[in-house]
């Protein structure tokens, strides 16, 4: 047992929840949005801003204009506990 886990209770830590990238938007993401500056990634490399059904457009056009927009996705919801970070 780790030292974390009696922190988190009995009954475990709470399920983490995609939080939208937007700033000061705590909507539960449903779209990722791949992306990388070809000025300091490699080109394979991914960078990952999560995006509401409200800021998703907003969040694609903030990443088209400066030409780092690469996807869009679904998100998937993970079913594993690993925890949910955002990369800015």
């Amino acid at each position: 047992m780790k030292i974390f886990d009696l922190a988190a209770g009995a009954d475990g830590p709470e399920p983490a929840v995609a939080t939208c990238s937007r700033k000061a938007c705590r909507s539960e993401a449903s779209w990722q949005l791949l992306w990388n500056n070809p000025k300091i990634h490699t080109p394979e490399r991914r960078k990952i801003w999560l995006a509401c059904g409200e800021h998703r457009a907003w969040l694609e056009d903030y990443l088209q204009t400066r030409g780092l927009w690469k996807e869009t996705l679904a998100l998937v919801p993970d079913t594993s506990s690993a925890p949910i970070g955002q990369d800015f």
